[in-house]
């Protein structure tokens, strides 16, 4: 497809073309990997999802996880392309509301966006709407996106963040247009600021800060605005103060290019807004400069140090306000869509763009995507780092993109998630409970089914002879597509501590002495009927029972229970013994930043709980070697090299190991989790990656 064209290449002023104005299509364009729905179905769900948002109270979620059903008849393989979506309409968000309403402003052909990080940081939750917006409108239309780096801040920008946050858009199943970076059009946007003090547009200024704070109304903005007093020097001057700005001749804060714009105007993005500036030193921590997602609302600073990707060839750098609507011209970006911090901008945005006489893409804004109960800055999550509060940048209780991809929140499950949400103006801030729901939503209907036992206690099934063995059918889901593998039974099995109870009770359903309780998908019952403990610790340690196999004319006992088990099988090396991880809350409010004592103080003690002798069957083995689960997004492996089950021990069936997360499953009972990437060899380690339900202490 051909993207609008943008300005030539030269120092000056290009023609001002719009894009060419076309009638809307009238068929919605489905996405790749939805179920096929009628235009008028899609039209209703779409009109749901925006009333849904436009309320002001949060909607209770609907529904709750279905009951497992009966196995296949008989064994099937494990089929990782079974998993269905659980989004019916993943496009919603673009055939109707805000988002259908800003293309028809400009229902060009050719649709062209960008999503415009600065790689000074890794992405987090609030990204994500972003990236669905801009990558998402661009693939609804047919059209393309761009991922443009930011580079204007030459300090606190790395190389690490700039290919963390590509890798984590590829991981959500996009593929810009073009990677580009703002550094590209250093020279461009220079010539262009030339042009601008031709036109008299705009003039160097020396007054100090507090100067311009006084020239913009004061602090609180109760003075009357007046000009700088360089404001109406020749153009001629101006000119050669920049070119010495350029060269070296002045330090930080003693000049700067600023655009002669508007003091009139009640929009304090028309004050005179600097265009270029000497780079001071970094004197306190800071979030950085202001970018679309940034997470402080301060004025955009820019900070002295070696540019990862022009070294020190500049003393001057471009700021935002210049740089922004400039790169999106020079790529015809024909929908510049932003968050609504950034709607006062427009004005500037316009008026940089008819002044210099480029090609001038249309902006609109929409209300920005935060989580309660955590944290988003960077600068928190680096001292959280740093103090040793979490591992790394990517600890599964954080909530940056890398995070969520590491404790195993599939790449789906987060659009699906932004897709439920919808598209307003409105700022969205949502319970990480309510995000919870809807990844465990998504997760039951996409990855097989297991039994892990995260602290295990050994029963012993005294009746049975020491040689018992029985292979007992497990399905992997409740839907038979998913397949069916076998595990072993045998007279010693183990089952979680909490399914036992030294002392019985009326209201509990499970295993303790004299009760009666069912082994999921085996025969019979069995019977407690003494125990042992850790002359050590004092816990139980052995549980012994019978089974409950009737003799013939009998009926069978009926448990009132059913637990999970997972048997000791030294021939089928059953148990496979892991670490489990379980991710609570990082923090104990739902607003860390509000303590009077500093975020520090809030947080959750047990945010992690290790169980370093879990144990979990032998089916992990193959749903391991089958993953990813489920194959979506940006964890599709390609239909050509995906080997079948027959293949998967052969030479010619071998392909490259899959990423640990993508490694899924459910752990009946327990929650759902995923493989670690500290796992190594037979070291396995598991993160869970949310509950079974809501609040796992209920049932």
């Amino acid at each position: 497809m051909t993207a609008p064209s943008p300005a030539p290449q030269s120092s000056g002023p290009t023609p001002n073309k719009l894009a060419p104005q076309e009638p809307a299509s009238t068929t919605p364009i489905p996405h790749r990997t939805a179920p096929k729905i009628s235009k008028a179905q899609a039209k209703k769900d779409a009109k749901k999802e925006a009333k849904k948002e436009a309320r002001k109270e949060e909607v209770k979620e609907k529904g709750s996880n279905p009951s497992h059903s009966n196995p296949a008849s008989k064994p099937k393989a494990a089929n990782q392309n079974a998993p269905k979506s659980s989004v019916e309409n993943p496009d919603s968000m673009f055939t109707v509301g805000f988002l259908a309403e800003v293309y028809n402003e400009r229902p060009v052909k050719d649709v062209v966006t960008r999503f415009p990080p600065e790689p000074n940081g890794f992405l987090h939750i609030g990204h994500s709407k972003a990236i669905a917006i801009n990558f998402g409108f661009a693939r609804y239309h047919k059209g393309e996106c761009y991922l443009r780096f930011d580079d204007t801040n030459p300090a606190g920008e790395k190389k690490e963040y700039d290919e963390s946050i590509e890798e984590t858009i590829r991981w959500l199943g996009y593929s810009p247009k073009r990677v580009t970076h703002s550094s590209d059009n250093f020279e461009r946007l220079y010539e262009l600021a030339e042009a601008l003090i031709e036109k008299e547009n705009a003039y160097v200024c020396h007054c100090t800060k507090d100067e311009i704070v006084d020239q913009r109304g004061g602090g609180e903005g109760k003075k009357p605005r007046y000009a700088c007093p360089h404001r109406d020097r020749p153009k001629s001057e101006s000119l050669t103060e920049f070119r010495a700005m350029r060269s070296g001749k002045y330090g930080p804060n003693e000049a700067a290019l600023r655009m002669k714009q508007n003091l009139e105007d009640g929009n304090p993005q028309m004050w005179d807004l600097f265009a270029y500036r000497i780079p001071q030193k970094k004197t306190v921590t800071t979030n950085g400069t202001k970018t679309e997602e940034s997470d402080d609302e301060e004025e955009e600073e820019q900070y002295t140090g070696h540019h990862y990707r022009t070294g020190d060839a500049w003393r001057i750098y471009p700021t935002y306000d210049f740089t922004h609507c400039l790169c999106d011209s020079f790529e015809g970006i024909t929908h510049s869509l932003c968050t609504t911090e950034f709607e006062l901008s427009r004005v500037s945005y316009e008026w940089l763009n008819k002044k210099l006489g480029v090609y001038e893409p249309m902006q609109r804004e929409y209300g920005r995507l935060s989580v309660s109960g955590t944290v988003l800055s960077k600068r928190k999550i680096t001292k959280l780092v740093n103090e040793g509060h979490v591992r790394s940048w990517d600890d599964p209780r954080l909530y940056t993109l890398p995070a969520l991809r590491r404790r195993g929140v599939p790449p789906g499950a987060i659009l699906a998630f932004v897709n439920e949400l919808g598209v307003t103006k409105a700022t969205t801030v949502i319970e990480i409970k309510r995000f919870e729901t809807s990844v465990r939503r998504y997760l039951e209907a996409t990855v097989p089914r297991l039994m892990l036992v995260l602290d295990p206690i050994k029963v012993v099934i005294d009746s049975l002879p020491d040689d018992h063995m029985e292979m007992l059918e497990m399905p992997y889901s409740k839907d038979p597509a998913y397949g069916a593998h076998s595990v072993p039974f045998t007279k010693t099995v183990y089952i979680e501590r909490s399914d036992f109870r030294e002392i019985d009770d009326p209201n509990f359903f499970r295993l303790a002495p004299g009760k009666t309780v069912g082994l999921l998908k085996v025969p019979f019952p069995i019977t407690a009927t003494t125990f042992e403990r850790d002359p050590l610790n004092g816990l139980v340690a052995t549980v012994h029972a019978t089974y409950e196999k009737p003799v013939e004319s009998e009926a069978p006992k009926k448990p009132k229970g059913w637990i999970h088990w997972v048997a000791s099988s030294p021939m089928h090396k059953s148990p496979i013994r892991v670490q489990v991880r379980a991710t609570n809350p990082l923090f104990k409010s739902s607003n860390p930043s509000a303590h009077p004592s500093g975020f520090l103080a809030d947080i959750n003690p047990d945010s992690e709980e290790i169980f370093p002798n879990a144990m979990i069957e032998t089916g992990f083995e193959e749903i391991s070697r089958r993953a990813p689960w489920p194959a979506e997004a940006g964890e599709k492996v390609p239909h050509d090299s995906e080997p079948s089950r027959e293949q998967v021990d052969s030479e010619q069936g071998k392909r490259e190991s899959p990423r640990p997360e993508t490694v899924r499953f459910q752990g009946m009972r327990m929650g759902y989790f995923c493989v670690d990437k500290e796992s190594k060899g037979d070291e396995v380690v598991l993160n869970r990656i949310v509950t079974l339900k809501e609040d796992a202490g209920k049932g």
